[in-house]
């Protein structure tokens, strides 16, 4: 037993403590190369945001120095140091401003303001956001009290992501998009509050020694004021992953749901959204041709309950007018982040609910001849004229675990244009 203790021995390889604790007050201050260093960096991870370039991203993440008075704090918790604690909490002040400055201002000027992938990667943070703070933190540490500092580091930097979040709320103030600015203040906070906590972990295992001061009773006003200090930061920190965790595992209740009740029954879901701040919360779905009786609905949200979701209200719209107002509304939310595509397919689903073709024999033959087809719906589209005549548009939009070959492609435009020889046929993938 003792020997797998000493495997896992933390002392072994550990720097001394009076150099790792100047080599964690020299990288706290952000004045002069480190406030410019920091600043390019963070134009450099908002082009990154901004184009959707992950490679862009990582190496800004690399160079910036944000970390420096995020493990200074730790220290200071660690070891009482009311000043370090000060100056660390400054720094990382300035550092945060600075960094919110220079992205406000690149995406205030830039001409692109769409919101790529990875900007709304980082406007809600989850679970797993606090995971990779705590682990990445500990890493990080465990780093910075080695002899041999190895390779940790960067790899640190690039998981707990610092930068991109500041970046992201920088660009949510620049289009005055105030739910991206606090998400992603929000985890931005996330992995600062729980980076802190693991380095106040480690540096409490490796027996640091605690500052003294010459006048006792203000050593213990310190003491008393770190240590209040430490659990204000501790118990929030606990809730907060605590919800978070909550809210993880019922979104994958509510996905299970539509998954086994409704997507696995053959009920194409064109919108869904989920409200979470209600009470109670609020679950809407519209589908693309299926309608249900007020008795399927009741039935649905009963199945609800056995699925363990509670407290929620569930909601199919199956009116047109109030389908599409609701879809418009969540488009002109996410009009960014909703490619070209992805708008011409809402559309199209949205006017087949209208036009939806039911043809049993279709189905059957579809079946057999594509097999590959893991859903479809088909109906008219639009009319429009041609050779001075009327004529009908049919779209067929389907969904396949592998895009299909070109052979089959051509195969299924072929017999579907044998079908409705006088239509035009479109073929579009989910």
């Amino acid at each position: 037993m003792n020997k797998i203790l000493r495997f896992f021995d933390l002392h072994q390889g550990e720097e001394k403590k009076e150099a790792v604790l100047e080599n964690v007050v020299s990288n706290i201050s952000f004045r002069g190369a480190n406030a410019w260093i920091l600043a390019c960096a963070i134009v450099v991870a908002s082009v990154g945001l901004n184009v959707n370039s992950t490679a862009v991203i990582i190496g800004a993440m690399l160079i910036s120095p944000l970390m420096g008075p995020i493990v200074g704090a730790g220290f200071a918790l660690g070891t009482f140091d009311f000043p370090l604690l000060k100056k660390s909490l400054k720094n990382l002040l300035i550092a945060t401003l600075i960094s919110l400055v220079v992205s406000f201002i690149y995406f205030l000027l830039s001409p692109f303001k769409e919101a790529q992938s990875e900007l709304l990667a980082r406007t809600s943070p989850n679970i797993y956001d606090v995971m990779i703070a705590i682990f990445g933190g500990l890493v990080g540490v465990i780093a910075i009290t080695r002899v041999d500092k190895g390779n940790p580091i960067p790899g640190v930097a690039i998981a707990t992501a610092l930068m991109p979040p500041l970046c992201t709320a920088g660009y949510g103030l620049a289009i005055g998009n105030f739910s991206f600015f606090a998400g992603a203040l929000f985890l931005y906070i996330i992995n600062c509050v729980f980076i802190c906590i693991s380095t106040f972990v480690i540096v409490k295992y490796l027996r640091y020694p605690k500052t003294h001061y010459v006048d006792q009773q203000r050593e213990k006003r310190i003491t008393q004021s770190i240590t209040i200090i430490t659990i204000i930061l501790v118990l929030p920190s606990v809730y907060f992953a605590y919800n978070l965790l909550q809210e993880k595992k019922y979104t994958n209740k509510v996905n299970q749901f539509v998954q086994q009740e409704l997507s696995n029954k053959g009920y194409t879901v064109i919108y869904e959204k989920l409200e979470m701040n209600g009470n109670p919360k609020k679950l809407e779905l519209a589908f693309l041709s299926k309608k249900f009786s007020k008795k399927e609905v009741e039935s649905l949200q009963h199945s609800m309950e056995t699925f363990g979701i509670t407290n929620t209200t569930l909601v199919i719209h199956q009116d047109s007018l109030d389908l599409k107002s609701s879809i418009l509304s969540e488009i002109d939310k996410r009009t960014a982040a909703v490619s070209e595509k992805d708008l011409t397919i809402r559309a199209l689903n949205n006017e087949l609910t209208k036009y939806q073709l039911a043809n049993p024999q279709l189905d059957r033959d579809i079946l057999v001849l594509f097999p590959e087809l893991s859903s479809y719906s088909i109906g008219i589209q639009q009319h429009y004229s041609k050779k001075d005549s009327l004529a009908n548009l049919v779209a067929f939009i389907y969904s396949t675990k592998t895009p299909l070959p070109q052979t089959q492609q051509e195969k299924l435009q072929q017999w579907l244009q044998n079908h409705f020889p006088k239509d035009s046929v479109e073929i579009i993938r989910k």
